[in-house]
């Protein structure tokens, strides 16, 4: 009896290990996604228009801080699950 408890402990373990593996790799992945759709329509615009190249970089740069801390957030959330 308690073996079987030891073991449905360690499996289910297991198993939030790899659930959070995934989360996190999803996050990454998510995150990747938002930071090049970000850079590709910034180059989209800055060819369209020239003379605003600073302000769209410059909006460019922040979202993509912004994307990157909410990534590093759930990347961090999905360590505390792993290891807590």
């Amino acid at each position: 009896m308690f073996l079987t408890i030891l073991l449905q402990a360690a499996y289910a373990a297991s198993v939030a290990k790899v659930g959070a593996a995934f989360a996190a790799a999803i996050v990454v992945l998510g995150a990747a996604r938002g930071i090049s759709n970000i850079g590709t329509t910034a180059l989209e615009s800055i060819a369209r228009q020239p003379e605003a190249a600073g302000d769209i970089r410059s909006a460019m740069i922040l979202s993509a801080a912004l994307i990157e801390g909410v990534a590093m957030f759930a990347v961090v959330v999905c360590f505390l699950v792993l290891f807590v």
